[in-house]
């Protein structure tokens, strides 16, 4: 008995699992299919600066409701075009991704509208030790080493100063590829300069030595700096004062008696006459 109650519960156990199984599989045949549509994506890994050929794209499934903007569905639209930024394997190509139509490739497609690039010698020591990569934004510093003479002006000072700031690197050697992060120490730097900017940079390499410093990718705030000087490096140290001997105690003076000067009365000579008066006489001077 006890066997035959347990196959009955088994046996009803199976035929609710078969009958939800069966309930929710209707169910989900009755949902509507989300439509799908086709664009074109990386077959495999594109750098930037590089020329689309059809090998290095395909067409791939993506739901319709999330197509990516600026996305295309025809591969032949994209043949000859230029990327102005790296495309991973699988990832869609947008328009947001290439360069005008009619741009060449090579580091020309990465250069802004209205821009131009540059390009300045460096060494290890210059170049951050090589940690100034493509993408990334630096200032330049222009140093100048003229010792003041007697008749040398402040402008003709030694100086260093920070003369552009927040340039964007474009290229360090002939790599323009934005996705490796490690150290490069190369000899030359490619940078995104505007004309005046370009100006300012080409006279500097002719008034001094040039120095990058690396800056913070979202950093857009100015320095706003006076330059350094010898002046300011190694200030005159204020002149040291020598305490004041103390002055001799003088004597006080004694008061010096009154002289008193006679002048002698220069005698004046007279005429006397004697007069007798009976028994007196008397003497009368005139």
């Amino acid at each position: 008995m006890k066997n035959k109650r347990a196959l009955v519960v088994m046996a009803i156990a199976v035929l609710f699992g078969l009958t939800a199984v069966i309930l929710a599989s209707r169910w989900l045949l009755l949902q509507p299919t989300a439509s799908a549509g086709h664009i074109v994506v990386a077959a495999t890994d594109i750098n930037l600066g590089q020329r689309l050929t059809p090998e290095m794209l395909k067409l791939a499934e993506w739901p319709a409701d999330s197509m990516p903007k600026g996305a295309f569905t025809d591969p032949a639209k994209l043949a000859g075009r230029v990327l102005k930024s790296s495309v991973l394997g699988g990832e869609p190509v947008s328009e947001a991704k290439l360069a005008p139509a009619g741009t060449l490739g090579g580091l020309s497609a990465l250069i802004t509208e209205g821009k131009r690039a540059i390009t300045v010698r460096v060494n290890d020591v210059i170049g951050v030790a090589g940690f100034a990569l493509p993408g990334n934004y630096v200032d330049i510093i222009v140093s100048t080493a003229k010792d003041p003479g007697p008749e040398t002006n402040a402008r003709e000072q030694s100086i260093s100063k920070i003369v552009l700031e927040r340039i964007l690197v474009l290229a360090v050697a002939q790599e323009v590829n934005r996705d490796e992060t490690k150290p490069r120490v190369v000899n030359a730097v490619t940078l995104e300069v505007t004309p005046e900017q370009a100006e300012k940079l080409d006279l500097a390499r002719s008034v001094g030595t040039l120095s990058l410093a690396l800056r913070n990718q979202v950093d857009p705030q100015s320095a706003q700096t006076e330059g350094a000087t010898k002046l300011t490096l190694l200030p005159l140290a204020a002149p040291v004062e020598k305490p004041a001997s103390p002055k001799p105690a003088v004597a006080p003076r004694r008061p010096e008696k009154a002289v008193v000067y006679r002048v002698a009365t220069p005698l004046v000579r007279r005429n006397c006459v004697t007069v007798i008066n009976g028994l007196h006489s008397s003497q009368e001077c005139l």
